[in-house]
């Protein structure tokens, strides 16, 4: 099903190549919000206006956008704990 949005995007030329690049994960978040929108079939998908499709795709952006700054801060996070870990502060 939300291959099928993935192809209404392109069609509508809505996507950066970033997302094209990472169908699979732009898929994945498509299918989560369509799923939230209560969109469950393609013939619903292809009936939709393309502002309704502009409307998807910006909350799939959102939920990307979402996602890396989570990453993010848990990659630095761990950066922070190894730095700790590899120079310790001696005790005065």
């Amino acid at each position: 099903m939300s291959e099928f949005a993935f192809f209404r995007f392109m069609s509508l030329n809505l996507l950066t190549n970033e997302e094209k690049e990472h169908k699979n994960d732009v898929i994945d978040v498509t299918e989560q919000v369509l799923d939230a929108e209560g969109i469950e079939c393609d013939s619903k998908i292809a009936k939709l206006p393309e502002q309704m499709i502009i409307k998807i795709l910006s909350e799939v952006r959102k939920r990307r956008r979402k996602a890396k700054q989570s990453e993010n801060v848990e990659e630095e996070e761990e950066v922070e704990v190894e730095g700790q870990k590899e120079s310790p502060v001696s005790a005065r």
